[in-house]
């Protein structure tokens, strides 16, 4: 029976590789005893296998430990320290920039300088310091590919892992008031995006985070097997082209503006990038797939109730579109439904306002949308609180006003936090086909000097009063509309209908059923009148006065009838068309 024992002090000679490889462990040898020696002591020769094998064909066979280098050059550093700890409990060499580097440096982890891993000084204000071969060549050659390996060790290229960058904040920058050119130019990054579709372009081999959100999953999963999986790699891929695709989007954007001579030029090309706002359940109707995205919630505030619908949100953007012409007015309040305004009313007060609204319509405010341009008080939170609501819109809520309306566990209460009216002034459309219209959104304000009276009769300053009224919330209703109003308040409502005679009868109908009288009340219609039958149905109903855009081919038989009836008619010179 042969006798063998370990020998744990054998350690092969040979030249160890430098940079790729750690020192490799002992070599366990195992020695045969062939026969006793001289002395009473054993004699052990190395089995002729082993005594054959030479340092490097030991060091081909033994598992090659490969050092991991992860760079971090960040603007965001939430979490940032946890997620570098764990880089190092794995392993992971540190290389990193300026205040990345010293965050990195005060929590007590070591990390190498980029400067000091290329060799090359950080230079010109930090505008150059990973723009090297040294960081983008060891995040781009191919792993396995030999024509890439020999040209890496040719050049002394070390592999790059892991990257986590997050951008200058190009946008935050610009987003700020009065902003100089000079503060937007200097937070356009130029490394950071490159380094990030380098990292992505391989991401086969090279992991890339540019969002914090991600530390977590990449963290987990290089504790639990050394590495990231490729799925999870892939989506971080396309996650980091779609981060740089609206960096790059809202650079082109600001500067568009900055240098364009015309403010108000329509772009060469439609670049659109938002980010994911949130998921929703369903779009329009449940078998439709939604989701929201962009500033939504810099612009609201959720305070209460259940998760926004798709519906919910293009209701209550309406109803915030149509209050924020009563910014800077006596309090005011405006129901919508499927957002066409079904009442507004103003008043000494918000209670007196919600009582004109919705006596313009009691039964369509049901599952409506409520908005109002003040903080909402007790008061009118107690009347609403009698009828069902979707959301309610404000700029506030007093603390008595929340405490009456949260009992309604459903209902949902939206602050404005930010004007509308501070958002980029375009509208966009997709109209299928692959193919999207742009325009501006319709902001423009008419005052009483913007009107051309046409009739004999000029207006009593109660109806110029309804004129100017109406005429904002007539340009809110869906095409074709007529609004019948008193001063302060609506009276009757006719919207989206093929025919302008049509709207005009179901808004003398709607009155009707509200018990609202028309008598002495304005006419608005959001087009001409193409015909004078439509007038004439206005004051068959009681309208003393009128308001519209003119430009109708029959103008000078639209004025004679509401001159034949003692009327008053302004025109706009605007049209509100609303499709």
């Amino acid at each position: 029976m042969k006798a063998w024992r370990e020998d744990r002090n054998f350690r092969p000679k040979g030249k160890v590789e430098s940079g790729e490889t750690t020192e490799p462990p002992l070599v366990t040898v195992f020695i045969r005893r062939t026969a006793p020696a001289a002395a009473g002591r054993p004699k052990f020769v190395a089995g002729k296998a082993i005594c054959r094998l030479r340092w490097a064909g030991i060091f081909r066979i033994l598992p090659r430990v490969k050092t991991k280098r992860a760079l971090l050059s960040v603007s965001d550093k939430t979490g940032l320290v946890p997620f570098a700890q764990a880089l190092v409990q794995s392993n992971y060499e540190l290389i990193s920039t300026g205040g990345t580097a010293k965050a990195l440096r005060d929590a007590g982890l070591p990390v190498k300088d980029i400067s000091e891993h290329t060799g090359f000084p950080e230079m010109l204000d930090g505008r150059v310091k990973t723009l090297h071969p040294l960081v983008h060549g060891g995040l781009l050659y191919i792993r396995g590919n030999a024509t890439h390996e020999a040209a890496v060790k040719q050049h002394n290229i070390k592999s790059i892992d892991l990257v986590v960058v997050n951008l200058y904040p190009f946008e935050a920058t610009v987003a700020k008031p009065g902003v100089a050119l000079h503060d937007a130019i200097e937070n356009i990054d130029i490394g950071g995006p490159s380094m990030l579709r380098s990292a992505a372009k391989n991401h086969d081999s090279v992991t890339v985070i540019v969002d914090p959100a991600d530390y977590a999953e990449v963290a987990e999963q290089i504790k639990a097997q050394g590495d990231t999986t490729l799925e999870l790699r892939r989506k971080l891929c396309a996650k980091v082209y779609a981060r740089t695709a609206a960096y790059d989007a809202a650079i082109a954007a600001h500067l568009q503006k900055e240098f364009g001579a015309d403010k108000n030029a329509l772009p060469a090309a439609l670049t659109i990038s938002a980010p994911l706002a949130q998921p929703l359940r369903y779009g329009e109707n449940p078998h439709q797939t939604a989701a929201l995205y962009g500033k939504f919630h810099d612009y609201f505030k959720q305070l209460h109730g259940k998760e926004l619908s798709y519906n919910n949100i293009l209701d209550l953007t309406a109803a915030n579109a149509l209050i924020a012409e009563f910014s800077n007015d006596v309090p005011t309040l405006a129901i919508l439904k499927h957002t066409n305004p079904c009442g507004v009313g103003q008043g000494a007060n918000l209670r007196e306002a919600w009582d004109k609204a919705f006596a313009t319509d009691k039964q369509a405010p049901f599952g409506g949308i409520i908005a109002v341009n003040q903080p909402l008080d007790a008061a009118c939170a107690e009347a609403i609180a009698e009828i069902f609501s979707e959301v309610i819109v404000a700029p506030e809520f007093s603390p008595e006003a929340l405490a009456i309306l949260q009992k309604k566990k459903n209902l949902r209460l939206l602050q404005i936090v930010k004007s509308p009216l501070a958002a980029a002034p375009w509208d966009v459309r997709s109209v299928g086909a692959d193919s999207f219209l742009l325009q501006q959104r319709d902001l423009k304000i008419t005052a009483a000097t913007d009107l051309k009276i046409v009739t004999k009769r000029q207006p009593t300053a109660a109806e110029l009063k309804a004129m100017l009224f109406g005429w904002r919330v007539v340009k809110h209703l869906k095409s074709n509309a007529i609004l019948y109003v008193g001063e302060g308040r609506t009276l009757g409502t006719g919207a989206g209908q093929m025919s302008r005679v049509d709207s005009s009868r179901i808004a003398v109908w709607k009155a009707g059923e509200a018990k609202l009288p028309l008598a002495g009340s304005v006419v608005c219609s959001d087009a001409f009148f193409p015909f004078p039958d439509g007038l004439i149905a206005a004051a068959d109903a009681g309208a003393t006065a009128a308001i519209q855009p003119g430009g109708s081919v029959k103008d000078a038989e639209v004025i004679a009838a509401a001159d034949a009836r003692g009327m008053a008619m302004a025109f706009t010179g605007a049209r509100h068309f609303r499709h």
